[in-house]
């Protein structure tokens, strides 16, 4: 979302589940990595992605306090749904010595073919997306990102924002679109000011406006205060994307989730020099 030339890999599969193919991309550290701390991958098989939800539960499960529902037999201390094998899992892995290191950072990625097999997008769930069917064909979800608490610094997350934009270059799409949330922990009065805020500065079109299943209850709570949007959702402004409306609230997270869609086109030059070859 998260000018040196981009590495070259064959196009993917985009038809067939993660599980089902014996590997990815090739290894090779990305745009934006620090070359002396950390690569950027793509999953090549399940214990890649296992790693990746062990991160995922580690942030948002132990640190954030989330409640999560897995799958009967899932692996203890897995954050893991009914997505994860449809999705392209991307990873930040630090550098070790002699082999990879552990994950430190991750999204993963649904693509539209996979959208299809799995039935859908994980924002389904949580708004009427029906004014994005005419994007759908060439837009991506992501979701589940998350950076280990040790490495939080822009380098990884524009490291993975760098990679993410050379396979939505390289696939030939165009869009993305995902849910950024915005902890609860206050009661909601944060999320609900946040939202009156960037209805008035960052809101899109009518036209591709949607609404959430269950809304968080605005009006019931604060919201004029002045509050700062969090970093991850300040980068995506920066990037050009647009909040699509109100706020679902996610009660199992104990978050409010806005939902959001950046489109290559509207990324500022800046950005998309920096981000695309050639661009």
């Amino acid at each position: 979302m998260r000018d040196l030339p981009l590495p070259t890999f064959p196009l993917a599969d985009l038809s067939a589940p993660v599980a089902r193919r014996r590997s990815l991309h090739s290894r090779s550290t990305a745009p934006g990595a620090d070359p002396a701390g950390f690569d950027v991958v793509w999953a090549r098989d399940e214990e890649d992605v296992r790693q990746a939800q062990q991160l995922r539960y580690l942030v948002f499960a132990d640190e954030m306090g989330a409640r999560l529902s897995v799958p009967h037999g899932s692996p203890p201390r897995h954050d893991i749904d009914i997505f994860d094998p449809f999705c392209e899992h991307l990873l930040v892995r630090s550098r070790g010595a002699d082999e990879p290191g552990p994950v430190i950072g991750t999204y993963r990625v649904l693509t539209p073919a996979n959208a299809k097999r799995v039935g859908g997008l994980y924002s389904d769930l949580e708004f009427d997306l029906t004014r994005l069917r005419p994007l759908r064909a060439k837009m991506v979800e992501l979701g589940r990102s998350c950076v280990h608490p040790d490495w939080r610094t822009g380098g990884v997350i524009l490291a993975l924002w760098a990679a993410l934009a050379e396979f939505m270059h390289r696939n030939a799409l165009d869009t993305m679109v995902g849910c950024a949330s915005v902890s609860m922990r206050d009661g909601g009065h944060v999320a609900a000011s946040l939202w009156e805020q960037l209805r008035r500065s960052h809101l899109a079109d009518i036209h591709w406006q949607v609404t959430p299943r269950l809304a968080l209850p605005v009006e019931e709570l604060q919201h004029n205060l002045n509050v700062e949007a969090p970093a991850l959702i300040k980068g995506y402004l920066r990037c050009g994307a647009k909040v699509l409306g109100a706020p679902a609230w996610d009660p199992d997270f104990n978050t409010a989730d806005l939902p959001m869609l950046l489109r290559i086109e509207d990324l500022p030059a800046r950005y998309r020099k920096h981000f695309l070859a050639g661009g």
